[in-house]
């Protein structure tokens, strides 16, 4: 059976060998046993369920969003399979058609979300179908220990009861701890089940922790350098959302925003934006969630920190799906702690759970301050003991770091916590170490204490920092509630007697070479034609990975493109000729070219930048129109290459773009109206007024 899973692996999803944990898994459902698979995001979890559905009968999927499911269904139909979805989004007619056609077994896979088991009418009509697998995708959800707990996935065990026949039952999820797993074997009433936990690390994932740094200027900054790239920036509250969002419009990016305070319409078309790539960042609230299925995700940023790390992980794990580098960075300020630890507070949920949560967000808040490899920090957090010490794919263990010695801060510090008596928390501690004189301070009598002052010449800031280093490392433990108390752990001992030195690591700036895209924009661009056409998103024809994949090998025949991983039969069927054409045209552009004497790899680097090409042939005289046909781009493309070089400071004749009769005209009603969108611009100028010339006086003012 596994050597047949191993060719409709080939056949269908064009991949040559499973992915680590995929075979053992798929080997346990087709033995007909319950499985419970943990595989980190991008880890193929839903191969592990699709490839026994080809060889099963019926298989039906449990699956939370319905845009993932659309997705998921899109993309099966792309590789030849056939697939359904049962949702809210159909009416009755079309959920009649979608059952009958189960019926007679039209559908290897039918996706439908847990609410639809509440439903008693339409349960008595699914019992009719011949289930042979069941599949519970993001299956933590059933957990009210789980960060998305979702009371409808307790309907899956009474559901399942009734059947005829028992199926086979896959649990599946990438967060889970102990407690979590336990639930989803207990609550989803599964038989003996082989569980398998391959590992929570994303080797391509590079985390990163900014202490104390101005937000909205990081963001600024990291996001002009990385404007060809799609990201998602999470922010707490809806009013967060809605603020960055306007600065970022402001600042000329393209950005669109998503909270649960928007209509229904606004945020599918939102999210419909960025699937499709004519938005390039997405600042939402934690309700941007499992649904984002979108493969090219380059960067996750976490504008304030989130309550525990099985949610932070879970959202950053929205990065580099397709196995491509990406970030995920976390901007920590200790308002963040206070915002959560009020949300905690004002909660409703019983005292045993509060207490788990206060916990759950010590671990979080120590994770922003620890000075060990946050990769280790997270996978021992999920209970996987081969954690590494260094893995050079974190901010705490790149490079560009160095060590810096506290232990006498750190004797000074424990010192003091030792002389209140351990009864304050780390704002009391942190004023008196400083020399604070506020009355609390004084009504305590802590200005007389031997560690009153003794780091007086830091910032109060930075002393509380160094404080929740300490607390990360061990040193000094918090007390469970809103009003924690700082106390002695058993390792503070050893550092008083001077017997072990604390060390604290400081992160230099870190620098990122410019690399060429040159290629991957025109197969991007042709992905991106395809996917217009069919209407789907961009990823659902080829990933970013595979494209890459593609720019390395630059495979000339179908055989050779067959053999990129991603490309299966139907793909290369649909659309292999399409991109062999880009391909073999860019090849013997490259023969072309005069030899320079270095490897491949090295040639790759010093070709210029895709803007940077449209720019020297717009210099030299080229309309936009002629660089559009003669690149094989969109106007709208060519555009952007333009603008994007003024933004650049490359050096651009204004008066080529902007009529000097409408600047002024622009001018006035960008003071009107603002720069946030550029539709309303238009409107309120006269036709002839092109969306080029208003985006080339925002660039040209800086506004």
């Amino acid at each position: 059976m596994m050597q047949k899973a191993a060719g409709l692996l080939k056949k269908y999803f064009g991949y040559p060998s499973f992915k680590s944990g995929q075979e053992q898994i798929i080997g346990s459902i087709l033995q007909g046993r319950d499985t419970v698979g943990i595989m980190p995001t991008g880890g193929g979890k839903s191969i592990c369920y699709q490839l026994p559905a080809l060889l099963y009968g019926t298989t039906l999927v449990i699956s939370p969003l319905i845009s993932l499911m659309k997705d998921q269904v899109d993309d099966l139909r792309g590789h030849g399979i056939t697939a359904a979805f049962i949702n809210s989004s159909l009416d009755y007619r079309e959920l009649s058609a979608v059952l009958a056609q189960a019926r007679r077994g039209r559908y290897k896979l039918i996706y439908m979300a847990p609410e639809r088991l509440e439903s008693e009418q339409f349960t008595d009509m699914v019992k009719e179908l011949d289930i042979q697998l069941l599949a519970v995708d993001e299956a933590h959800c059933i957990s009210q220990w789980g960060h998305d707990f979702r009371p409808a996935y307790l309907s899956i065990a009474p559901f399942v009861k009734e059947l005829k026949r028992r199926p086979v039952i896959a649990a599946f999820t990438a967060t889970a701890t102990t407690e979590v797993t336990r639930d989803m074997v207990n609550l989803l009433a599964l038989d003996q089940p082989n569980v398998f936990v391959t590992g929570f690390d994303r080797a391509n994932l590079f985390f990163a922790v900014i202490n104390g740094a101005g937000k909205r200027d990081f963001v600024e900054s990291y996001l002009a350098e990385n404007r060809d790239k799609s990201g998602i920036i999470y922010a707490a509250t809806r009013k967060d959302v809605d603020q960055i969002h306007t600065f970022l419009q402001q600042k000329g990016f393209a950005a669109g925003k998503y909270h649960a305070g928007m209509t229904a319409p606004e945020r599918e078309l939102s999210q419909e934006q960025f699937i499709y790539d004519e938005i390039r960042v997405m600042v939402a609230t934690n309700a941007f969630g499992m649904g984002i299925d979108k493969s090219n995700v380059r960067y996750v940023i976490h504008y304030h920190m989130p309550k525990n790390l099985e949610a932070y992980y879970q959202e950053a794990g929205r990065a580099g799906r397709d196995d491509g580098p990406a970030e995920c960075i976390l901007l920590f300020s200790p308002q963040d702690v206070q915002i959560q630890r009020f949300l905690i507070e004002s909660s409703t949920a019983s005292p045993e759970r509060r207490d788990s949560e206060y916990r759950k967000l010590q671990s979080m808040v120590d994770y922003c301050h620890t000075s060990r490899c946050l990769r280790g920090y997270i996978l021992q957090y999920f209970g996987q003991s081969e954690a590494p010490e260094n893995c050079a794919g974190c901010s705490n263990c790149s490079s560009d770091r160095e060590l810096v010695d506290i232990t006498m801060e750190a004797q000074k510090i424990l010192s003091c916590v030792w002389r209140m008596r351990e009864q304050f928390g780390v704002n009391m501690v942190a004023s008196v170490l400083k020399g604070s004189r506020n009355k609390k301070v004084l009504r305590n009598g802590f200005d007389k204490l031997t560690s009153y002052g003794l780091l007086q010449d830091y910032p109060e800031k930075e002393i509380q920092h160094l404080i929740k280093v300490l607390i990360a490392e061990g040193y000094i433990g918090l007390t469970d509630g809103q009003y924690p108390v700082v106390r002695l752990l058993p390792g503070a001992a050893p550092v008083l007697k001077g017997e072990k030195r604390v060390f604290r690591q400081v992160r230099l700036k870190k620098s990122q070479p410019l690399l060429d895209q040159s290629l991957f924009d025109r197969l991007r661009q042709l992905r991106r034609e395809i996917a217009q056409r069919e209407q789907v998103p961009p990823y659902i024809i080829f990933s970013d990975s595979t494209l890459r994949e593609m720019c390395e090998r630059l495979p000339a025949t179908p055989a050779a493109l067959l053999a990129i991983k991603g490309v299966g039969e139907a793909k290369l069927k649909n659309y292999g000729s399409q991109f062999l054409n880009v391909l073999r045209e860019f090849a013997g552009d490259t023969v072309n070219q005069p030899e320079t004497g270095l490897p491949r790899s090295q040639k790759k680097s010093v070709r210029t930048a895709s803007h940077v090409v449209t720019y020297n042939m717009y210099k030299e005289g080229h309309s936009i129109k002629e660089i559009a046909r003669l690149r094989d781009l969109a106007e709208r493309s060519v555009e952007d290459h333009i603008i994007r070089c003024g933004q650049e400071g490359l050096d651009l004749d204004w008066n080529d773009l902007i009529n000097p009769q409408h600047e002024q005209l622009i001018v006035e009603k960008i003071k009107e109206l603002g720069t946030a969108k550029l539709r309303p611009l238009k409107e309120a100028l006269p036709e002839e007024v092109s969306y080029l010339s208003i985006r080339a006086v925002i660039t040209k003012l800086g506004w």
